[in-house]
């Protein structure tokens, strides 16, 4: 039976009627990304999650040496792991994570697709610039030190040597052509306040991928962490919504 709101979707299903969903976080980044919504599916359904790490992500980055394909590599093993216990299958990618889930969606196919941040494009100058200014406001205000999410890009940028950025954009300039094989249900939602990955980019995918069935959601007040950000509420409801829609 299924049950919104405060219940529990139960699908009374076992082995290769089981659902998964496979959830993949961002570049330099970890399942902290994606965790509100991996904490919600997990407390609304018994669903099987799967929310691998890539090679030299994590609360602790050690990127140097690391190539792209270690990235991927990983990504598919967690994949295929899922679909020998999965018979209905749904894949979740934030940011770089949606580059890699478009390109295991074309490859294998999947039952629904969903993009978050996908960064088909990244870096939005305008922006940046109001982030930064916004930034330094808080700075002389003495409240910088509190932003957690300030603090997470800063030890980011801090510890992400170029190496690892230049197999990022190795990673997206090989992966990207795969948005024109998907045929998949997909669900598209890009912040309109988004530094890193412009509008653009998810107008790109949306534009590309054949699938009949696709949609684009923007989330006005949504910075590039959009799982934690203020359309928080906004963005589960429309996954949820999603993932409870009949496939046929």
């Amino acid at each position: 039976m299924i049950f919104y709101g405060h219940y529990r979707v139960t699908n009374d299903k076992k082995g290769d009627n089981m659902i998964g969903c496979l959830c993949l976080h961002g570049f330099t980044g970890s399942p902290y990304e994606v965790e509100p919504v991996t904490r919600y599916l997990e407390e609304h359904t018994d669903w099987l999650i799967s929310v691998p790490t890539y090679p030299g992500h994590g609360e602790q980055l050690m990127l140097k040496g690391i190539t792209h394909k270690l990235w991927i590599d990983e990504a598919e093993r967690a994949f295929l792991e899922l679909r020998k216990k999965s018979g209905t299958l749904y894949i979740l990618g934030f940011s770089m994570g949606g580059i890699i889930g478009g390109y295991l969606a074309s490859k294998y196919g999947c039952d629904k697709l969903i993009l978050l941040s996908a960064s088909a494009y990244y870096m939005n100058p305008a922006q940046m610039v109001k982030d930064i200014k916004d930034m330094i406001i808080k700075g002389v205000r003495g409240t910088l030190k509190d932003d957690e999410l300030y603090l997470r890009y800063r030890k980011k940028f801090m510890d992400t040597p170029l190496s690892a950025t230049f197999e990022f954009r190795k990673l997206v300039k090989t992966l990207k052509p795969s948005f024109r094989d998907i045929e998949v249900p997909t669900l598209i939602i890009q912040g309109e306040c988004d530094g890193l990955v412009p509008r653009k980019s998810a107008e790109y995918i949306y534009k590309t991928i054949p699938s009949k069935r696709k949609k684009l959601c923007y989330l006005k007040e949504s910075k590039h962490m959009i799982c934690h950000d203020v359309d928080q509420e906004q963005l589960i409801e429309e996954v949820f919504q999603f993932l409870m829609e009949p496939t046929k």
